[in-house]
């Protein structure tokens, strides 16, 4: 039972309340209640009648963690459910709607009990002496040094091995000149009793003491003058501790004492500092050496190296190495000084592939530690050990986690087995005061485990023989959550990605078990099914289709058709935007139309029928795409989702402007445009944001038809709209297929640059390979444009080499054209045409029309530098004039008009060069910023003069 020394009981009712003893009886029996529930009834008792803001009692009862109102509800509910407070018969709490919560009970104080004896055993202890050098906590050592002038009573917090002590006792040292050297360091580890917490004190303060009760005495001596007690350990003490400090801090108003825990007292003047890991050089390859020794968790590493290998001096090429340990031992002070001494035996890369295994938390540290600081695992042992059992399962169950997770998932996983779902949601309260959990820092209330406390917790999994169990646990419950996903189309996808994204890791780990040797391939074919959604719409097409192989090979011929259809639509869907040019797709994109057609699925069948259409796009079939166009738009229109009409446009607006038609192709677009304020959902078959997508294929549109003004503003907007929009694949598509062409088009070849290097990067970040490789070579072209020909045109030759099968995807088109006419202006003519030539035959080949205008045009340059063929150039201008006039293309008929203008101006045939500059600008409504046009207006003026 708590001590109740100078605990005065609050009795309301049946109940009676000792608050400095945290105990609360019923009928004279203590009553189980949680933690903070706890905290809360005694925080009202203690202001009865008075009506308690929400955000005071969060802040009181949650002073060192970040929580949300929903959790206070839920302690409140849990106290009430407690105290029989159902509303119908007795009332004790209350909610006061818009304001708070208020304790209307009639209360009544009893006396103390008798206080309990005690006895002394403990030894004297004197100050430890300091470490020999700091390393990345000065800043911290200050603020708390400086925090003892103006608090009595400081709480230094954090898990085990974080380096606690250590801070605690070089404050101690800094601080011991201003005490008079009256600093006193009580180290609460090997304690077990708690009744002997008096007599531990006093027999570090130097005072023999044969009283019973020897706190007067200790009180007496502190009373004296200036102290500063050092509280060490005190995680196993603190419900017998707490009453005792804040006494002595009441009555000997000249004392400072400073306590380490792996929670906090919860006291009445406690000051409580969260001491939190050192920081760690980031996740990234470039990471120079200087760079990485920036970081104290690098620092700490490199150092201990030196103290126990002699001198070291980090390379360039094991900076990266050092990075990655630091972060994977979660920048831990005790994890990082204990690795650095495995690296005289094993080396650093050695060391760093022996964190994954158990056996890096028996590596042994100094030998003058104390022995809950020899390895990792005492350190955690000493946690563990001090668990109640409803915490120590929590604890191993959640180690099946991988990164952070939610309450609510790991309610789902780690109760059971005789833990309710509250009693797991209070341990994992606890577990987060205790410093074994920790808030994961996102907007949301996730938790996490630190690596090397999940690497030891499942380890205890292990030995206990529950892996399987609640490994299958967390497939089932993420299976569960990504179906629910799927199904998911209001949320916007910021939202969306903020929700489920943030489960990529814990998928992943789910997979890994189930289609491992202990696992579940039935489980794990279902659970690749339902993420399929958050593989396509966080655009890692790679990983979704090495993990749709992976099902399929599992279910095998004899499986489910529909789990089939959904694993073939996720395959072909992945090899067609991932790699674009992929043979492969079209037969598995043929399969799940099968399937789809044979188990009446309308999703499915539109989602394989998109797919075939932009498999046709990719291999240049523009026909054939038309037709799949035509067939999606008749089987979308029978179904009551208003979206599927829409995308039946979007789709037909796409194959007619690659086909040359701009003007049917804008008819088309403007409707799905005009629709879009209708859109609730975002379409299930569809992996871009189809409102961004939508905008890019405008601006397109506009600019081809001479609305250039109109074209760059929607381009502009698209680029912010699609960076908010955070769907990496849609992004690409803003830049690449709109914002670059245009500016290039535009003459603007600083924003061009601007565009191309932010798609590079984009596609670096997110592996967008495809993307990749055309930004790669659009770059090259716009250093050609920039005047810089002899280092671009080689390297837009190189870009579009590497590229390969990837050529042939529409959007390289325009840039086959520019390696065409850059080749003539490097006097490279032959060359030129060889590729125009070339290029040509593929357009009329594929019908592949839309940029047939221009093709035209740069024929017609490269033959007037021949002069062979000078007198073909005319005819090709006209020619390409006719076409972009056919197609409503007044861009391409612009430039034609321009490129004709010129060659009659060198003929001698001025009159009639005006009369088509005049009705070729004529056409323009606007875009008089754009170069084409000042060109074009330059030549009128000339012309006219």
């Amino acid at each position: 039972m708590p001590d109740r020394i100078e605990d005065s009981a609050i009795s309301f009712g049946p109940f009676r309340l000792f608050p400095k003893s945290r105990l609360l009886e019923k009928e004279g029996s203590p009553l189980h209640v949680g933690g903070r529930a706890l905290d809360i009834l005694i925080f009202l008792a203690e202001r009865p009648g008075e009506v308690i803001d929400k955000r005071e009692l969060v802040k009181r009862i949650w002073a060192d963690v970040n929580v949300d109102e929903g959790s206070l509800r839920f302690h409140v509910a849990a106290l009430r459910k407690a105290l029989g407070d159902t509303g119908k018969s007795a009332r004790y709490v209350v909610n006061v709607p818009g304001r708070g919560y208020c304790f209307v009970a009639s209360l009544a104080h009893a006396a103390p009990p008798a206080a309990q004896p005690a006895v002394n055993i403990a030894p004297p202890r004197s100050l430890p002496s300091p470490l020999s050098k700091m390393v990345g906590r000065e800043e911290i050592v200050e603020k708390i040094s400086n925090g003892l002038s103006l608090h009595r009573f400081m709480t230094v917090v954090g898990p085990g091995g974080i380096g606690k002590t250590a801070v605690a006792v070089t404050v101690g040292h800094r601080r011991s000149a201003d005490f008079g050297g009256r600093v006193f360091f009580v180290d609460f580890g090997p304690l077990r009793d708690a009744s002997h917490i008096a007599t531990t004190i006093a027999s570090a303060l130097g005072l023999t003491i044969s009283a019973e009760d020897p706190t007067p005495a200790l009180l007496t001596f502190l009373k004296t003058g200036p102290a500063l007690l050092i509280f060490d350990s005190c995680e196993h003490v603190l419900d017998a501790l707490a009453p005792l400090v804040e006494r002595i801090v009441r009555d000997a108003p000249q004392l400072r004492v400073l306590a380490t825990s792996r929670e906090s007292f919860r006291s009445d003047g406690e000051r409580i500092f969260r001491l939190f890991p050192l920081d760690c050089p980031p996740e990234r390859e470039d990471l120079g050496v200087a760079e990485v020794l920036a970081y104290p968790a690098a620092q700490l590493f490199v150092e201990r190296i030196a103290q126990s290998s002699g001198p070291f001096q980090l390379s360039a090429e094991e900076a990266p190495l050092v990075a990655s340990i630091c972060r994977r031992l979660d920048g831990i002070a005790l994890a990082i000084e204990l690795a650095a001494g495995r690296v005289n035996a094993y080396g650093i890369a050695g060391t760093a592939s022996l964190l994954d295994s158990r056996f890096s938390l028996q590596w042994r540290g100094r030998r003058t530690a104390v022995p809950r600081h020899q390895t990792l695992a005492a350190a955690l042992d000493w946690s563990y050990d001090l668990l109640p059992p409803a915490e120590s399962a929590t604890l191993r169950r959640l180690s099946v986690f991988a990164g952070p997770f939610a309450p609510e998932a790991a309610a789902a996983v780690a109760a059971g087995d005789g833990l309710g779902t509250s009693e797991t949601l209070e341990a994992i309260d606890s577990l987060v005061t205790k410093s074994l959990i920790s808030p994961s820092g996102s907007r949301t209330l996730r938790y996490r485990l630190l690596d090397t406390t999940r690497t030891y917790a499942h380890g205890k999994l292990n030995e206990l023989g529950e892996t399987s169990q609640f490994a299958r646990r967390h497939a089932e419950h993420f299976r569960d959550f990504f179906e629910r996903a799927e199904a998911d189309t209001s949320t916007p996808l910021p939202e969306w990605l903020s929700i489920y994204g943030a489960e990529l890791d814990n998928v992943r780990a789910a997979l890994n078990w189930a289609f491992g040797p202990d696992g579940d391939a039935a489980l794990g074919i279902a659970l690749t099914a339902a993420a399929v959604t958050l593989w396509v719409r966080l655009s890692l097409f790679a990983e979704c289709r090495e993990r749709a192989k992976t099902a399929l090979t599992a279910l095998g011929d004899s499986g489910d058709d529909r789990i089939r259809m959904q694993l073939l639509s996720a395959l072909g869907w992945s090899l067609m935007y991932g790699e674009g040019r992929a043979r492969e797709a079209r037969p598995i994109l043929e399969t799940t139309l099968e399937l789809a057609d044979r188990l009446d699925d309308k999703d499915f069948r539109l989602r394989a029928l998109w797919g075939l259409c932009i498999d046709q796009f990719n291999n240049g079939q523009f026909g054939k795409a038309r037709a799949l166009a035509d067939r999606f738009a008749n089987a979308a229109a029978n179904s009551s989702d208003r979206t599927d009409l829409m995308l039946g446009d979007r789709l037909m607006a796409v194959a007619l402007h690659y086909l040359g038609d701009q003007n049917d192709a804008r008819l088309r677009i403007e409707r799905v445009n005009a629709s879009l304020h209708v859109l609730a959902e975002k379409p299930k078959i569809f992996p871009l944001d189809l409102r961004i997508s939508t905008q890019y294929f405008r601006a397109r549109i506009l600019w081809l038809q001479g609305l250039a003004d109109q074209a760059q503003a929607l381009a502009a907007r698209n680029i912010e709209e699609g960076r908010a929009n955070g769907h990496a694949l849609t992004f690409c598509s803003v830049l690449g297929q709109a914002a670059c062409p245009i500016a290039f088009w535009s003459g603007d070849f600083e924003a061009a640059e601007r565009h191309g290097a932010e798609l590079l990067e984009h596609t670096e970040r997110h592996a967008i390979r495809l993307w990749g490789l055309w930004a790669r070579a659009f770059n090259a072209a716009v250093v050609v444009r920039r005047g810089d020909v002899a280092t671009g045109l080689p390297l837009l030759r190189e870009e579009l080499n590497r590229a390969g099968d990837a050529r042939f995807l529409p959007r390289f088109l325009p840039l086959l054209g520019e390696l065409a006419a850059c080749s003539g202006e490097a006097h490279q003519v032959d060359r030129g045409l060889d590729v125009i030539e070339d290029v040509l035959t593929r357009c009329n080949d594929r019908q592949e029309l839309w940029y047939l205008p221009e093709l035209m045009r740069i024929k017609g340059e490269l033959l007037l530098k021949s002069p062979r063929h000078a007198g073909d150039a005319e005819a090709r201008f006209r020619e390409a004039m006719e076409i972009a006039n056919q197609q409503g293309a007044r861009f391409w008929e612009l430039r034609g008009a321009i490129s004709l203008a010129r060659f009659m101006i060198g003929a001698g045939q001025n009159a009639e060069a005006l009369a088509i500059l005049e009705r070729a600008c004529g056409a323009f409504s606007e875009g008089a910023g754009i170069a084409d046009i000042r060109s074009a207006r330059d030549l009128i003026a000339q012309l006219r003069t």
